[in-house]
């Protein structure tokens, strides 16, 4: 079987992917929250590859708690948020295949990587690794490079998929790495890192800033 990636974490299996992620539902009691940082982590990157992740997150993420069985026997996850409100989520759902939508937008995120780990540098180099909503200095293993002040990552990738007649109009190579791959026209590659440039308005936040904001 496949290898299976949750964020930067690879599993042997889906299998060892779904086992993992149990393992975090089951060390919890029905009712406590999720209080142990990587289990978080882990989970945020699941809520990630939901298909209806936008919704499920709403204004922010603000924890995970164990939620008690809805339908049969299993107890389930559910997201706390910022405003305080609560909705379940179906970690099964999460490990279903992506759509083609989502392999698209894995790899257009690869794309312009090396765009992102420039701003980084630059605002280290420029000693400015500060948050830019509440002006706190920023732990550099704790900050995230984030579309917080202009059009979202996914309102800009929707905008260059519609220039080239949807997202089917985007070939990808096969995956080797983690996520899809690349594009396979590299000329087009090349468009969308000079799409993506013109759009995207960077910042920095710590990375439970960056989690707490709402989806756009």
């Amino acid at each position: 079987m496949a290898e299976f990636w949750i964020g930067h974490r690879r599993y042997r299996t889906k299998s060892d992917a779904k086992e993992a992620v149990r393992e975090v539902l089951y060390r919890y009691p029905i009712g406590n929250s999720v209080d142990q940082e990587d289990d978080h982590l882990l989970l945020l990157d699941l809520l990630e590859k939901h298909h209806e992740a936008d919704d499920k997150i709403g204004p922010g993420v603000n924890g995970f708690a164990i939620a008690p069985p809805q339908r049969g026997p299993y107890p389930g996850f559910e997201v706390i948020r910022t405003d305080g409100s609560r909705i379940d989520f179906s970690y099964q759902t999460c490990l279903r295949p992506p759509t083609y939508r989502q392999q698209v937008m894995n790899v257009m995120r690869d794309e312009v990587k090396p765009d992102i780990n420039a701003y980084f540098e630059t605002r280290r180099d420029s000693g400015t690794l500060l948050s830019d909503t509440s002006g706190a200095p920023l732990d550099s293993n704790s900050i995230a490079v984030s579309y917080f002040r202009g059009p979202s990552f996914v309102d800009i990738a929707e905008g260059f998929a519609e220039t080239v007649g949807g997202w089917k109009g985007i070939e990808m190579t096969p995956s080797t790495e983690p996520g899809l791959g690349r594009f396979k026209d590299r000329q087009l590659a090349a468009q969308w890192c000079s799409h993506h440039r013109e759009r995207a308005v960077l910042g920095l936040l710590s990375s439970q800033e960056n989690q707490q904001r709402p989806r756009r």
